[in-house]
């Protein structure tokens, strides 16, 4: 079987706080990521949204498109706006040879609020997660006749958060998951749980860690997401407390084959961004080979 490794920007510039970034360009971005080893990047705030323009810095390091989040607006919107707002990230990752676009739903989601306590989360009755997969279902659909699929990523104080709430979704649409480890863990599911569940869904994978001290230290009636992020709740994989030799080997022992994307954001200056990539690069690689992955570029 066969794996990609990629890697997302956010460990050097976040686009919920501007303060947790570090000052380099794209260009030494993508550079500290092709010598940390990886193959692929995500997209982020820096990146221009024309191939003409970033396909040659790619190619300078080796790098390709491996995926991108979009701030969906589908649980209160018209499928029809979310369309016309998804189209030129689409026509842009078709260009790119993009796997997917990263589908977020950041309408009610307190993701990006300072001061909304974790517990504050939206949170949605069964009839209306039922309406919402109806729709979240139709869109997927009609992203991928167009030639882009999405993989749905389940986060951190937005209304698809939990385990009950992923389990809810994926029985009530037929969306592709995007999986992530250090978010399933930090929401306290059962990440081994989730891979048996819902393995057939899965296109996409985030190999996000957590410090399950800092997660457990959290007052979730009074701090908030980007609180826990400052914190340093998520780290990459080998340098926290989730056990990616055996999420690795479960997704290998149902079939998955495509990207690993570590997405971990952290103060760069407490954590080094080149020195973060190599030691999750090193970590994946040594997981990858005990399930028996082949890693290709």
């Amino acid at each position: 079987m066969r794996a990609k490794l990629g890697i997302a920007p956010i460990a050097w510039w976040n686009d919920d706080l501007a303060e947790l970034s570090d000052d380099v360009s794209l260009d030494e971005c993508l550079r500290q990521a092709s010598v940390a080893g990886f193959t692929g990047m995500e997209t982020g705030r820096r990146f221009p949204m024309d191939m003409a323009e970033l396909g040659p810095v790619l190619d300078r390091h080796g790098i390709s498109v491996c995926g991108g989040w979009f701030s969906g607006l589908l649980l209160d919107g018209d499928i029809e706006a979310e369309k016309d707002r998804i189209a030129q990230q689409m026509q842009f990752f078709i260009a790119a040879g993009a796997p997917c676009i990263v589908y977020g739903e950041t309408a009610r989601s307190i993701q990006g609020l300072r001061d909304a306590p974790l517990a504050t989360k939206p949170k949605l009755s069964e009839a209306e997660m039922a309406a919402y997969g109806r729709r979240i279902s139709d869109f997927a659909d009609w992203c991928a006749a167009q030639g882009m699929p999405i993989a749905y990523h389940h986060h951190m104080a937005a209304a698809v958060e939990t385990e009950a709430e992923l389990d809810l979704l994926m029985k009530h649409s037929s969306v592709p998951l995007l999986f992530d480890a250090g978010h399933m863990a930090f929401a306290g599911g059962d990440v081994m749980r989730v891979i048996e569940n819902h393995h057939g869904r899965i296109t996409h994978v985030h190999t996000k860690d957590i410090r399950r001290a800092v997660v457990e230290g959290l007052d979730r009636a009074r701090e908030s997401f980007l609180d826990a992020v400052i914190k340093g709740a998520f780290t990459v994989p080998g340098d926290g407390d989730l056990d990616f030799e055996a999420i690795v080997k479960a997704l290998a022992r149902h079939g998955y084959e495509g990207w690993f994307v570590i997405e971990a954001e952290q103060d760069p200056v407490a954590n080094p961004p080149q020195e973060m990539a190599r030691k999750g690069y090193q970590e994946l690689m040594r997981v990858m080979g005990a399930a028996g992955y082949e890693v290709v570029s």
